[in-house]
């Protein structure tokens, strides 16, 4: 992906046994305390996955922003790598939160969130669980595991889909016995079992992707994600949101997004973007949804509270 035109400093937080590094962007100008935001990847996403650019734009705006990888993944310790655990990458958030509030010249009291795809839904948990978040920004997100799964029934149909849950059970199974995890690939054309299959999902990862990204995860997640239902929390969140939906999305169900915005109410700032889940890290719908999400950021962590 070659080296980031915008300068930034690598940096590292404990999150249980382990090391998370991340990524800190500082801003040239503007007056000390700056807010900043803190950025996680999707599914099996690491930070060097197209998450530059949006850093670059939001330093540019005078923040600070904190960009990490989850433990298990890109430059992050831990192990088994690849493996998703959800309250595993919900502590990871947690820590990189308390960290960017450690940091020297940053406001604790103006702390973002910025999630996509599979983080567009942490983030919404995250900031319910810290209470003292002050804005929450989720691009094309997952916001109900079930409704995924759904959707995998209706593109590729049941026997696809308990041909995933059987490669699930074999993961847990090798779990509960010691053996290493039971791999799948990250993303296949349609109809070959992967966490992602559907037609956009393939090349639009290798798009976003760096070109040595490792096209493996744990198939526990087959299993584990029905279950996992972030949207639901959002009439708990403390802050204002800004929901951004690709209509077109086969992978983030627009409906489910759509509910959580629904369950935020007030809250909630709605923007719709006429293209498929991974089109919107690219090209126009990129600088669309980025140009959004900075109007976002300066109205709930600038506007009005820089003087707080």
């Amino acid at each position: 992906m070659g080296a980031s035109p915008v300068p930034r400093t690598g940096i590292e937080f404990r999150s249980g046994k382990d090391t998370c590094r991340a990524w800190l962007y500082r801003p040239e100008r503007g007056a000390l305390p700056v807010p900043c935001i803190v950025m996680g990847h999707g599914l099996g996403g690491t930070r060097e996955a197209t998450l530059a650019p949006y850093a670059e734009r939001f330093v540019g705006e005078g923040f600070a922003v904190l960009v990490f990888d989850y433990r298990g993944f890109g430059a992050s310790g831990g192990e088994p790598r690849q493996v998703v655990s959800v309250p595993a990458q919900l502590d990871d958030w947690q820590a990189a939160v308390e960290r960017a509030r450690s940091l020297d010249g940053v406001d604790a009291s103006r702390i973002g969130l910025w999630g996509s795809s599979f983080s567009g839904g942490h983030v919404v948990r995250v900031a319910v669980r810290d209470g003292r978040v002050a804005a929450v920004s989720s691009q094309c997100p997952m916001m109900d595991g079930l409704a995924s799964l759904l959707e995998v029934v209706k593109y590729a149909g049941i026997v696809h889909a308990l041909r995933m849950t059987l490669h699930g059970v074999r993961d847990l199974l090798q779990l509960a016995v010691g053996r290493g995890p039971h791999m799948i690939p990250l993303v296949a054309p349609p109809g070959n079992i992967a966490a992602m299959s559907t037609p956009e999902s393939e090349p639009g990862y290798r798009a976003i992707a760096p070109p040595d990204f490792i096209n493996a995860i744990a198939a526990r997640i087959s299993v584990q994600i029905g279950s996992y239902r972030p949207g639901r929390s959002a009439h708990r969140l403390p802050c204002p949101i800004l929901i951004q939906i690709c209509e077109k999305d086969s992978v983030a169900p627009p409906s489910a997004a759509e509910a959580a915005a629904r369950r935020a109410g007030a809250r909630a700032t709605v923007k719709r973007y006429p293209v498929g889940h991974f089109e919107v890290y690219l090209g126009e719908p990129f600088e669309r949804s980025v140009a959004d999400q900075c109007a976002f950021f300066r109205e709930h962590l600038l506007t009005g509270r820089a003087a707080v």
